[in-house]
Order: structure tokens, then C-alpha cells, then sequence
């Protein structure tokens, strides 16, 4: 079931992202934050939880790209699935969920920056109508090592 993301998902959304974190190919944090800032960087009515039996499965949240007031359509986002829920369709349904919710929201663009060695995140991107705008190599170290970063963009159909 996908539900929205409330604070008592905190202590395993955050375990979910350290996961992530602790693989080395889903972001530049080395360490996940405490739950108040990590729920001041989301915004509240585009952030999800796939939930079976009060076990989180997976989360999507997105944040501002920017606070100018061009950019008031545009989002970033990140989905997490954990580990044993892999392979499930848990990320499919998180972000279908994030795209209805942007659709009747009326953001026009949502985007993510995806490490090229992530290919499992890239493929459903393109398959959920992502694409590819282009590599931005060597844009920041993690753990000492250059890494490129693939960013993608979703455009809303509905805003012209």
C-alpha cells in the first residue's frame, strides 16, 4: 500500500535511506539526518511510503529545486526501496505515486541526478517517462572518488 509519508515512517525511512547510503551508489550523504531536518527538506504533500504489514518497503520524497519563484514547478526527488523489498515493483508504485501527485499539483517538472552505476534507478526512470538531459561528470567526490552524476528529467504532459 502507498501511503503518504508521516512521521511515524521516521525511524524506518531513515533506516531505508541509510541502506542506500551504506551501498554507495544512490547519493553523496555518507550519513542520514536527523528526521526534522530530513522532513523540513520534503515537501509534505509529495512524499510516499510503500507500507506492508507496518513494515516501510520503500519512500519517495521530493524537495525545491530553488526558492525563485520560476522554478515554483520544478522538484527534485529521491526513492529508496529497501534491500529485501527490492525487485517487487515498490519503486514503480512510489513513483507513479509521485507523478499523480505532481500531475494534480501542477508541477510541470521533476527531475533526479542518478550515479550512472545505478542502472536498476535510471531503467525505471526512462521506463516511467524520464530522460536522460545529460551527464554531469566529475560533479562532486564521494569517499575521495570524482562521480558523475545522470540527470533526468520528467515533463508534465498536462502543462504546455
Amino acid at each position: 500500500m502507498i501511503e503518504p509519508m508521516t512521521p511515524e515512517h521516521a525511524e524506518q525511512v531513515l533506516a531505508i535511506y541509510q541502506a542506500g547510503i551504506d551501498e554507495g551508489n544512490a547519493t553523496f550523504e555518507t550519513t542520514t539526518p536527523d528526521w526534522p531536518t530530513f522532513s523540513e527538506a520534503k515537501l509534505p504533500d509529495h512524499r510516499f511510503v510503500a507500507v506492508q504489514h507496518d513494515t516501510v518497503l520503500g519512500w519517495i520524497a521530493a524537495g525545491k529545486v530553488s526558492d525563485r519563484c520560476v522554478y515554483g514547478g520544478v522538484i527534485e526527488h529521491s526513492v529508496y526501496v529497501s534491500p529485501s523489498a527490492r525487485g517487487q515493483g515498490v519503486a514503480t508504485r512510489l513513483l507513479e505515486a509521485l507523478i499523480d501527485s505532481t500531475e494534480a499539483a501542477g508541477i510541470w517538472t521533476i527531475q533526479s541526478g542518478i550515479f550512472p552505476e545505478n542502472t536498476a534507478s535510471l531503467v525505471l526512470h526512462q521506463r516511467l517517462g524520464f530522460r536522460v538531459i545529460g551527464t554531469r561528470e566529475r560533479i562532486g567526490r564521494h569517499h575521495g572518488t570524482w562521480r558523475d552524476v545522470v540527470l533526468l528529467e520528467r515533463r508534465s504532459p498536462n502543462i504546455t
